[in-house]
């Protein structure tokens, strides 16, 4: 005799797929929760004054139970670092997508950048800054932001073979001194005016002159080129010694 009662579907049985989805999700939703509060305590405290006693107080619960999650403080900081830099390379992608390759593109994805740093200032340090002794993020954690740095170099060659700037800017050394600039700026800002806004920053509203000096620094082969040879028929056309001066 069969039994009444309608046998569970697929994947909806107790230990099912379903169920372990179930689970995964909410502990990436209370991982996501850890974190945020790890944020909003560093804030106050300083980035390197994390506790992990204080997100479990914030969060309700006895500073053991985060074990379950984070194995240490460290690793705390180790997973901010990766979601930083997760969401700079998403808006950095964002914004190259855009515009036209080369120089726009490098210029538009920097700038989305640099305002997301102005946003998410405690990861910002957290990702450009040494504030935490000890703390080196693994290679994990560090993988979006050798993605990052390789998007930047290839908009760097693509500005060059553009003719927008000269084949220098795509070295170790343009990238470095890129680096700086953007660096200093956002250094300057939060230093200084850490509440302003973009556009009424100090620092922040000079960042489109900040890069158009990286241009002048390696400025198009063809420009210098052309500049030289105008140079050079000047000095060798005798009219300009012979044409007298009033």
């Amino acid at each position: 005799m069969q039994s009444s009662q309608r046998r569970p579907e697929a994947g909806l049985a107790a230990g099912g797929p379903a169920a372990p989805d179930r689970r995964r999700r909410r502990r990436e939703q209370t991982i996501d929760e850890i974190l945020d509060v790890a944020v909003a305590v560093m804030a106050e405290e300083g980035v390197a004054g994390l506790s992990l006693s204080a997100v479990a107080r914030r969060l309700g619960i006895q500073p053991p139970s985060l074990y379950k999650y984070f194995p240490s403080k460290l690793a705390v900081y180790d997973a901010l670092f990766q979601r930083g830099a997760r969401e700079a390379l998403t808006v950095f992608r964002a914004a190259t997508a855009g515009a036209e390759p080369g120089w726009a593109a490098l210029t538009a994805g920097l700038g989305a950048v640099m305002r997301l740093g102005l946003d998410r200032q405690v990861t910002g340090q957290l990702l450009n800054w040494r504030p935490v002794p000890g703390f080196e993020p693994s290679a994990e954690a560090f993988a979006p932001s050798l993605e990052f740095v390789g998007e930047i170099r290839a908009l760097l060659q693509a500005a060059a073979g553009r003719g927008e700037l000269g084949g220098g800017a795509a070295s170790e050394e343009g990238e470095a001194l890129l680096s700086v600039l953007v660096a200093g700026v956002m250094s300057q800002q939060l230093a200084n005016q850490p509440r302003a806004s973009w556009d009424e920053g100090r620092f922040t509203r000079l960042a489109p002159r900040v890069l158009e000096l990286f241009r002048c620094a390696y400025p198009p082969e063809r420009e210098v080129s052309g500049d030289a040879d105008q140079e050079h028929q000047r000095r060798a056309d005798p009219a300009d010694h012979a044409r007298p001066r009033r």
